[in-house]
């Protein structure tokens, strides 16, 4: 699951997110597949976590180890 910060000025609903709502600066998981559709939405929303960056990160520890 990829991570989002919510930047806009007052609470909104997202139904996609099983109706939720979600206040400003907040961050909320969303499913890999559909980060894309909340960070072209640029007044609203702003990436935490990539999609894949949990993975990375641990492929990468257990690389090093």
């Amino acid at each position: 699951m990829a991570r989002v910060r919510f930047i806009g000025p007052e609470p909104v609903t997202v139904p996609e997110l099983g109706g939720r709502e979600i206040q400003p600066d907040q961050v909320v998981e969303v499913p890999d597949a559909r980060f894309g559709g909340y960070v072209c939405q640029k007044a609203k929303w702003e990436p935490v976590e990539e999609p894949g960056s949990k993975k990375t990160a641990a492929k990468s520890a257990a690389k090093e180890a």
